[in-house]
This record gives structure tokens, C-alpha cells and sequence, in this order.
């Protein structure tokens, strides 16, 4: 992965130097952050940027993300940009590990970014007071419905953010092993994923490659049963946090999604807590599992690489016995942010506004970035996967990506305690008991 130094050099390269603190200041035009305020030539001119002539005034941008994976990709659009408005510079800069550490230094110094970056969901609300509402902008418009969602603050207002790409959770299928089982659907109950294993048990196919050695995949395969069982898990979680609600409370978590765990465990490899991602993509993609959790479309690559003739599937979880309620989890777990003063607050739209409706920008975000759609890419999609999973978001709707709320402090410890509970060392029981404990100790005691 790329470090700040080489991301650095790139953007050298073509001219767009990263100074920190350019651009950034917090003392620049005033704006209320409102689509509803802005005037309609402002509006035409952020959706349409017009060439600009060799004597406009010179702006310059300062961009500060993470996820430096796609540095090579920003900087070819930065590129592109500087041919639409050559006027405007925009200076990229991007981190990885210590990328909040530094963002909160410049936002203690003043010097908030022009464009920055944070997790979605909960950080929405944290970093709201310095992000502009986006609410009515075509940038705002373009993105899918279950993008939008992860940008909107605890009351489920505004928008508060943008991606690039989003994050997907589902059961991952070799459609092979189900073909030869004579399983002809994808289970959307939890009756119809017993059913499904005792056929494929009996056609001699182990059912789960679990991957259980790793702590994660409890994570982004259970989060389904937290999400589906609330109308608004931001407060659940709040909620969770101060003790004022429980599992038990809800039959989603404190049953169906321990009987999930029951049903794979019961199926999957002699040793579940020696699965790791390596062991669980490989008996997948060679056929000796039929289904494997906790991936989504970026695991394609390693599962092709493996067997380049894998006949790959994909589905929501099932988490009950209502099948509407088996949707693939879809969402953003980072988001980009405007600065709400920016001192070149309209240039700044004008370049987001651009990069998600020009024919550039959308072939860029459907093809050029790669990974799952932010937007609707007309039928253009990076694999097989991710025309899967919207094919099936298109029908059956998406489900709440929802990790964002918690930190991955609390994850890991989330996935140890079902680590504990598949070893059998802690009953159902105990294993609420310490996952309520965790959600007030490791996220509550900072509320």
C-alpha cells in the first residue's frame, strides 16, 4: 500500500503538489451548507463547469484523503480536471494509518482540507459541524440509494458525504457444488439454509468454509442480524451504549443470529477456528465448499486466481424466516467530505459536481476505480460479483452496511466473543452478556 511520501511524488508529477493546509483555511466565505441557499446559476454551474479562459483567477484545491490504494486512479482524474478547468489546482494529498491523527491536527490548527475524509456512519455526526450539506447537489443525486444512506447524520438528515466506492457484505456461492446438490435458489430463510446444507451434506459437499480464525468475519457476517432487527440502528447503537437496550430485547439477534452460528458451525470444516481467509477462499473456489462468509466482491480476484472457472454466486444472509429480510448489506464505510467554508467552496463543488456526472467521471467510477459501484453505472460493472450483488439490490432491495457505528475495537472484540462461543467455552448467555459489557466499555465510556 502506498505511503504518503509516494502519493506525494505522484501528484508532483502532474503538477499538483500536496501542501498541507492549502486552500483549507476555515475563514473564508460564509455558507449555511444548504443546497436550498444557493442560487440557480450556481447550481447550473456546478453540474456544467464552463472552460475557463487563460485570464480567470488561479484556485487552488487542497485534498486530503486516505485510501492511497487509489492514488493512481485520483491523480488521473485530478488530471483530467485540469483540462476542463485549467485554472484550478488541486493538491492531493493522501495517508493511510495515521490519516485521523493528522486530520484532526489540522483541524485543531484551523487548516480543515477543502475535501476530507472519514469512516461513514458514526463520523458523519463527528465531523459534521466542519462538512458542507450536499443535500439537492448533482454529486448528492448521482450516488445509489444505500450510498446516500451512510452520508446522513444521527437523524437521518442532510448529506453529509460522498464515495467513490461502496462495501458490500453477503454469502458468497460456488454455483457448481449447488447445481450438483440439486439446491435450485438461493436460501433467503433460515429453514431454507438448513434444507440447503442437508442436500448439499448428502450430494458429500461440505456446506460452509467459515473462516472463523479471523475476527472480522463475524463482523461483516452478522451484522445483518443487528441491522434488520431496528428501524434506526444509529440509535440502537447509541442506546447500546449507554445501556438503555439489550439483545435480548430483540429475537433477531438474541436467537436467529445464534442459530446462524449453530447451522454453520454444524457444517463447515472439523476445525472452524482454524479457517482463515486463505483456507476458506480455497476450498470455495476448488469446489470442496459450497459457501463462504464475510466477502463481498472483492474477494472475486482471489477466488478466480484460484480457479479461473469458479461459477460464482451471491446472496444476502438469511436472518429469518421472512425472505424480503435477505438482502445483501450494501453501503459506504468512508466517506469524502466538503469543507462548509472553503474559500473556494464553489470551485469545490463544481470539481465533485463534475467528477460524478461528466461521461469522465462516471466511466471512471464504473470502470477505471474498479470495486462496487457508488453510482448507477448503466449496466457497466468491474466483475461478475458486483452485477450480481446489484442485480440483486435492484430486486430484493439492500440491506444497512451499519459497522461504521462501532469502532473496530469493539468488533474484534465482537468476533473474539463468538470466537469463545463456537469453542464452547462461553454459552449464548455469556456471550450477550460480554458483547453488551464491550458496547458500553469500549465505545460507551467515550460518549
Amino acid at each position: 500500500m502506498k505511503k504518503k511520501l509516494l502519493a506525494t511524488l505522484l501528484c508532483a508529477a502532474l503538477t499538483v503538489t500536496a501542501l498541507a493546509g492549502c486552500g483549507g483555511g476555515s475563514a473564508g466565505t460564509e455558507s449555511s451548507g444548504t443546497q436550498a441557499e444557493q442560487t440557480e446559476t450556481e447550481t447550473a454551474q456546478a453540474e456544467s463547469p464552463a472552460e475557463t479562459s487563460g485570464d480567470e483567477e488561479e484556485v487552488e484545491i487542497y485534498m486530503f484523503i486516505s485510501s492511497p490504494e487509489y492514488a493512481d486512479a485520483i491523480n488521473a482524474l485530478i488530471a483530467e480536471y485540469k483540462n476542463v478547468k485549467p485554472n484550478v489546482t488541486i493538491n492531493y494529498e493522501t495517508t493511510q494509518n495515521d490519516y485521523p491523527t493528522m486530520l484532526k491536527a489540522k483541524l485543531n490548527a484551523g487548516e480543515c482540507p477543502d475535501i476530507f475524509a472519514s469512516t461513514a456512519g458514526k463520523e458523519i455526526e463527528t465531523y459534521k459541524e466542519y462538512s458542507y450539506d450536499l443535500t439537492g447537489q448533482p454529486v448528492q443525486e448521482a450516488l445509489l440509494p444505500a450510498i446516500q444512506a451512510s452520508m446522513v447524520d444521527a437523524s437521518g438528515n442532510g448529506c453529509y458525504g460522498f464515495h467513490y466506492v461502496g462495501d458490500q457484505y453477503g454469502i458468497i456461492y460456488n454455483q457448481d457444488c449447488l447445481d450438483a446438490a440439486g439446491v435450485t435458489s438461493l436460501p433467503t430463510t433460515l429453514d431454507e439454509l438448513e434444507e440447503c446444507c442437508e442436500k448439499l451434506q448428502a450430494a458429500g459437499i461440505q456446506p460452509f468454509a467459515c473462516g472463523w480464525a479471523e475476527w472480522w468475519v463475524f463482523k461483516q457476517s452478522l451484522i445483518p442480524f443487528l441491522t434488520e432487527s431496528v428501524d434506526n440502528y444509529a440509535a440502537f447503537v447509541s442506546d447500546m451504549e449507554s445501556g438503555a437496550d439489550s439483545l435480548n430485547n430483540h429475537e433477531m439477534m438474541n436467537d436467529n443470529m445464534f442459530r446462524f452460528v449453530d447451522i454453520v458451525k454444524a457444517n463447515c470444516e472439523s476445525k472452524p477456528l482454524e479457517s482463515d481467509l486463505a483456507s476458506m477462499q480455497a476450498a470455495l473456489a476448488t469446489g470442496k465448499a459450497a459457501m463462504g462468509l464475510g466477502m463481498g466482491p472483492w474477494a472475486e480476484a482471489s477466488l478466480l486466481a484460484i480457479n479461473p472457472e469458479m461459477n460464482i454466486n451471491y446472496g444476502g444472509y438469511p436472518v429469518s424466516d421472512d425472505p424480503a429480510q435477505c438482502q445483501i448489506a450494501a453501503g459506504a464505510s468512508q466517506a469524502l467530505r466538503v469543507n462548509k467554508d472553503s474559500e473556494h467552496l464553489q470551485e469545490v463543488l463544481d470539481f465533485i459536481n463534475w467528477w460524478f456526472t461528466s461521461d469522465f467521471g462516471r466511466n471512471w467510477l464504473s470502470v477505471t476505480v474498479g470495486g462496487v459501484p457508488s453510482i448507477d453505472t448503466d449496466g457497466v460493472y468491474s466483475s461478475v460479483m458486483v452485477q450480481l450483488s446489484m442485480e440483486n439490490m435492484e430486486a430484493n432491495g439492500a440491506g444497512n452496511v451499519g459497522t461504521t457505528y462501532s469502532s473496530d475495537a469493539f468488533w474484534q472484540s465482537f468476533g473474539e466473543s463468538f470466537q469463545s462461543y463456537v469453542e464452547g467455552s462461553a454459552s449464548r448467555e455469556d456471550t450477550i452478556a460480554k458483547i453488551e459489557k464491550d458496547w458500553q466499555e469500549i465505545d460507551g465510556a467515550d460518549q
